[in-house]
């Protein structure tokens, strides 16, 4: 979010990052074994899909009851990753579920051993770490297919807590690429006590850099469950091909072919090599969906596994040496907005199929408008009214082509997919809301699935 000045960013820092939580190897230890299953999870488009297994968590149980960390955030199918878990429990068992449409269980552990391991550690930069931790076990992938997982670990005191992982796509020419946040997910995670926002005693004492050796807090996957899952559904219940990817493997090569790339609810955390990858794949006629706001914000760095940005010298943000509008097509603009989502040109083929023009609370928390940067010939689909603190603005969801052909949607609004819940969003979200999101997204991934969306 923007900052005019620095004692107004430490309040809207804090206060952002409250409402979001309200919304949504270094050891030579060696991980013992478990066997892959012992029959291949049939994909979602197999003749006999997978049976739906009920995934939710129903109970966390204390606080660090159980809780645990993969040692790699994406997978080809078939590598191994590791578990890192701490329980009270005497006995852990893990299951893995793949979250598409519908949800499925593709594996599940024995039992294991629990143990209680050692207390996190802060570091330089105010970096909370479990990388200390002990390997627990080791996963095999097999027969596990592409697509974003849940790994939910059951205590056999009764508390579960979740570990995100993707299997991400091995290609992705003639593929839309769906994109997990993982970047923003961990600047937000307040597990040990400190993110990129707060630490005890607050703004002063947050991390200036952290780490995805450490768990997610709350329920494991908080982020995911709000601000992507149901575009998930949404893109794997449309019927065009997909690919897998996570923020950290935007790197050079990996979209040659794709003819689409998906940003989530919240994909604010951006490196230099992010942008350039998906800047490059625009300009060859990739087409672009933004399904949130707020995205391209920060421009941070990236070692290894920990995330640098002290949001002082060496984390700039993006609009301060190349807006991001340029790309995404608007700009960050209003938190806390609490409005209505209010269509401005009905006939676009973007809400071709889909009834009404005004969605109550749909419009929030976060909203992005035109800005400087913004490429000429952008296209307002809806404008809504906002009131931003006292202040008047409005919310945009834009649509451009790029010289290559592309086509750029962007919804500027972070409550897009929450949207597709309906009166589960909250916030006077109708169901309404679902039918609309989840038409115009069904709508926009079946266009640009097609090829660069300005030369159809």
């Amino acid at each position: 979010m923007l900052f005019p000045t620095a004692a107004p960013a430490v309040a809207a820092t804090l206060t952002l990052a409250t409402a979001l939580t309200l919304a949504a190897g270094c050891t030579a230890a060696t991980p013992a074994p478990v066997a892959p299953p012992a029959a291949p999870a049939a994909p979602p488009d197999a003749a006999a899909p997978p049976r739906a297994v009920p995934w939710r968590i129903t109970g966390q149980g204390a606080e660090h009851e159980i809780e645990g960390y993969a040692d790699r955030v994406s997978v080809l199918p078939g590598e191994r990753f590791g578990l890192r878990v701490s329980t009270t429990a005497p006995r852990f068992t893990v299951r893995a579920f793949r979250m598409g449409a519908p949800v499925t269980q593709v594996w599940a552990s024995g039992q294991v051993s629990g143990v209680r391991q050692a207390a996190p550690r802060t570091g330089a930069a105010g970096m909370v770490t479990a990388a200390h931790w002990k390997p627990s076990l080791s996963v095999h992938t097999a027969g596990w297919p592409e697509g974003a997982y849940l790994l939910r670990l059951d205590a056999s005191t009764g508390g579960e807590r979740y570990v995100p992982i993707t299997v991400r796509s091995a290609a992705t020419s003639g593929r839309v690429v769906i994109v997990n946040a993982v970047t923003t997910w961990q600047a937000y995670n307040r597990w040990g006590g400190r993110n990129l926002y707060e630490g005890p005693g607050g703004f002063a004492a947050r991390s200036r850099a952290v780490t995805f050796d450490r768990p997610y807090d709350t329920n494991g996957a908080r982020l995911f469950l709000d601000l992507e899952k149901d575009a998930i559904e949404v893109a794997e219940r449309s019927g065009v091909r997909l690919a897998y990817l996570t923020s950290l493997d935007l790197r050079p090569g990996v979209l040659d072919g794709a003819r689409a790339v998906v940003s989530l609810g919240h994909d604010e955390y951006w490196t230099a090599g992010m942008r350039e990858t998906v800047t490059r794949a625009r300009d060859r006629g990739v087409n672009l969906a933004f399904l949130g706001a707020n995205a391209v914000y920060w421009k941070i760095g990236l070692t290894g596994r920990v995330v640098e940005c002290d949001k002082e010298t060496r984390c700039p943000l993006w609009r301060s040496v190349a807006p991001e509008s340029s790309l995404v097509g608007q700009m960050y603009d209003c938190f806390p907005a609490e409005a209505a989502y209010v269509v401005r040109r009905p006939g676009h083929w973007i809400f071709e199929g889909t009834r009404g023009r005004r969605f109550p609370g749909m419009a929030g928390v976060e909203t992005d408008r035109v800005s400087r940067g913004s490429p000429r010939a952008v296209e307002v689909l809806a404008e809504s009214p906002v009131d931003c603190g006292g202040r008047q603005t409005v919310s945009h969801s834009t649509y451009y082509v790029a010289p290559g052909g592309a086509g750029v949607f962007a919804s500027g609004t972070m409550r897009w997919v929450c949207g597709m819940r309906g009166r589960r969003c909250g916030h006077g979200v109708t169901k309404d809301a679902a039918a609309f999101t989840r038409r115009a997204t069904a709508n926009i991934l079946t266009r640009f699935a097609k090829g660069p969306a300005g030369r159809l």
